[in-house]
């Protein structure tokens, strides 16, 4: 199912805030968590865009399950929107079109999308989950563009308070390896260790070792300014970033697979595991 989740919102185009493909896919993923979550609202806002001082509109989309009465509560993050400009390509003509986002963008939510569905199914009271689709992370090209939808939540977070958050990021390329990011190690290294040590057990170490990769600018960095620890799982060895080949044949099912294995096993058997910093 994820892998048909990634391929939906490929077909609606570049995912760019204020174009017609945005706004259809957004629609479409609101009706997506509905099927699963006790609750689904979006968050809207806007934000004028420097390159040509049009106002583009966004939304983060919430979905959340258990959440008032559980002991531990998770937030879940992956970034929807696509990047407006393929400023990695060689060509200065095609630097500015927008990406089709397979990997950059659809993998992360595809993943949760399936993982609500999954876990709707196989629910521990004590747990509470919250599906946050963010907007606008990838508008760019500066870092000021970049990360609106996670600051537009790190601005107030849900009643009662998550423990503690997890943020998927260019997690279906092929050939997967995501090791641990340097900036989730500086703000929730204890969370990082048990995560890759949970990985080794369950026989994952090979897609999660304990190595540590490069040190990323992305979601989880508002977040955790904001005193929410959040670690970012982010493959950032693709070839095809902000490119236009950056799409559904550069990714694979099996990857998407691996990473919904790891959360659905650290959700199932940690459901009242509680961030204590290191």
């Amino acid at each position: 199912m994820a892998w048909s989740h990634l391929t939906k919102q490929c077909r609606f185009g570049p995912r760019t805030p204020g174009t017609a493909g945005h706004k259809a896919c957004r629609d479409w993923l609101v009706e997506e968590l509905k099927k699963n979550c006790d609750g689904v609202e979006l968050q809207p806002f806007e934000h004028k865009y420097a390159l040509n001082g049009h106002m583009m509109p966004m939304w983060n989309i919430v979905g959340t399950q258990n959440w008032a009465k559980a002991k531990v509560r998770i937030v879940l993050f992956a970034h929807w929107d696509t990047r407006p400009s393929a400023d990695q390509e060689p060509d200065p003509n095609n630097q500015i079109k927008p990406i089709m986002g397979a990997n950059d963008g659809a993998s992360g939510v595809a993943v949760l999308l399936e993982l609500a569905r999954v876990m709707k199914n196989s629910f521990n009271s004590d747990l509470g989950i919250q599906y946050v689709l963010t907007d606008g992370e990838d508008v760019g090209p500066e870092l000021a563009e970049m990360f609106l939808g996670a600051k537009v939540y790190a601005k107030k977070f849900p009643t009662p308070k998550p423990d503690y958050g997890i943020l998927l990021d260019m997690i279906g390329d092929s050939d997967l390896r995501v090791p641990m990011e340097p900036n989730s190690m500086r703000f929730a290294g204890k969370l990082v260790q048990d995560f890759y040590d949970h990985a080794g057990k369950i026989g994952l170490g090979s897609t999660f070792p304990k190595s540590v990769g490069p040190t990323i600018e992305d979601d989880h960095i508002p977040i955790n300014e904001a005193g929410l620890p959040t670690m970012d799982l982010i493959d950032f060895t693709y070839e095809p970033w902000h490119t236009l080949h950056d799409t559904p044949d550069k990714c694979s099912p099996n990857s998407l697979g691996k990473v919904g294995k790891m959360l659905q096993s650290w959700l199932l058997q940690n459901p009242v595991y509680r961030f204590k910093k290191s």
